[in-house]
């Protein structure tokens, strides 16, 4: 109020505002949502109103677990794109964790959440306890390679680590007794729960020394259900079991510690079974070419005796005995006379070199030429080569071809050559 304005002057009032049209003021409220602080948010809360609709979109709200009549609640909807990726059904109660935005729903006037993904509350804690199992597991080296064992050929008793009751025992047990009918041991235990692992673990060590190969097996299920098999207790048994062990755990698309720990994976329980026994009609059908291998085998080396026997019988008749001596002794005169025409030619052809060298070594004999009346003059046991070597008074020494003579030199005459 203003205290001085007098009578004589009414108080001014501001003109009001124009109104805002419904969609304004929804504009408004949208604008308002967009803060990031309500973006990609991630909520935890129990799932009531279920609605599945023919569309393939879920409409459902979010309570707070516990919470009573006065628990909060906020609508979600989750359009079919989304919802198709969903690995488990969503039912009323259960708690879930989920991710979306906030919008505003502008037909009804009322904000909702726009989920695009949802998972079982404490689901993501699990993810995280498996990749740590999985890193403690495999520095043991329980998933090593190296000590993967190969399965029997012909194993005689096969033991089956899974529930007593349903498809998957049925299954294993009607391909083993098509393909190779052999003993089975059954090892019944719980194949999900909270306790599941203690059993399944206990079921394996239970077949120690009773099978010649374990297959550890469960049909189908969502990532929660094949929990009890990332277990390290369920790994270190399948890895510490004296027998090679196969795995059928979930679909083939589902892979777990205990398949990584297993000796063999398989993608279904009944592929188990085919990799764990042989195929009968295939060994049959094996035999039946040995069989035919081993026959063609034998006619062949009853040929071959016969022949070589029957070689043996010709060489030991008399007559051909003595053929066959007197074509060696021909054979051996053969070789003598080639020796010899060979030794003959070889003797003429080495008189003819020796000859060769004795005319090059006449020729570069000295005697030879001092017969032709030439003589060698030294001295002092050198051969006098230049006559700038001799001097008046000289001893030297002539060498002819048939002796020597000492002479004196009386005077040198140089012919101006040199």
């Amino acid at each position: 109020m203003d205290w001085f304005n007098t009578p004589d002057e009414p108080e001014k009032k501001a003109a009001p505002a124009a109104p805002l049209l419904v969609s304004e003021l929804s504009a408004i409220i949208s604008d308002l949502l967009d803060d990031p602080r309500l973006q990609d948010v991630r909520v935890r809360g129990e799932v009531t109103n279920y609605k599945h609709h023919g569309s393939g979109h879920r409409y459902f709200s979010l309570s707070e677990k516990g919470g009573g009549s006065t628990a909060a609640v906020i609508k979600c909807v989750m359009w079919r794109s989304d919802a198709d990726r969903l690995a488990f059904r969503p039912e009323e109660g259960m708690e879930v964790v989920v991710t979306g935005s906030v919008t505003l729903y502008a037909p009804h006037g009322a904000y909702q959440l726009r989920v695009r993904s949802m998972e079982k509350a404490g689901l993501g804690e699990k993810y995280l306890l498996l990749e740590k199992w999985k890193k403690e597991l495999a520095a043991e080296g329980l998933f090593s390679q190296e000590r993967k064992r190969d399965l029997p050929a012909f194993p005689l008793r096969i033991g089956v680590v899974t529930s007593e009751t349903g498809a998957v025992i049925h299954d294993i047990r009607n391909v083993i007794t098509r393909r190779y009918p052999v003993e089975i041991i059954i090892s019944p235990t719980a194949v999900q729960g909270e306790e599941a692992h203690g059993e399944i673990a206990a079921a394996v060590r239970r077949l120690s020394g009773l099978a010649d190969v374990v297959i550890v097996a469960r049909g189908g299920g969502s990532f929660e259900d094949l929990f009890p098999f990332n277990h390290p207790d369920v790994v270190r048994a399948i890895a510490s079991c004296p027998v090679p062990v196969v795995s059928a755990i979930g679909h083939e698309v589902d892979v777990t510690l205990a398949d990584l720990a297993a000796d063999v994976r398989a993608p279904t329980p009944s592929a188990a079974a085919e990799l764990a026994v042989p195929d009968r009609n295939t060994l049959r059908l094996q035999l039946f070419e040995l069989r035919d291998l081993m026959g063609s085998a034998l006619i062949g080396r009853l040929a071959w005796a016969k022949e070589e026997i029957s070689g043996l019988r010709d060489r030991l008749r008399p007559r051909r005995l003595a053929q066959k001596i007197e074509e060696r002794q021909q054979f051996a005169a053969d070789l003598a006379e080639r020796l010899e025409r060979a030794c003959s030619t070889r003797l003429e052809r080495e008189r003819l070199v020796l000859a060769g060298m004795r005319v090059a070594l006449d020729s570069h004999n000295p005697s030879a030429v001092l017969s032709r009346g030439y003589c060698v003059a030294e001295k002092d046991g050198t051969i006098v080569k230049s006559t700038g070597r001799l001097a008046e008074k000289d001893r030297l020494r002539l060498r002819f071809y048939d002796g020597s003579s000492q002479v004196i030199v009386e005077r040198v005459h140089h012919d101006g050559n040199v």
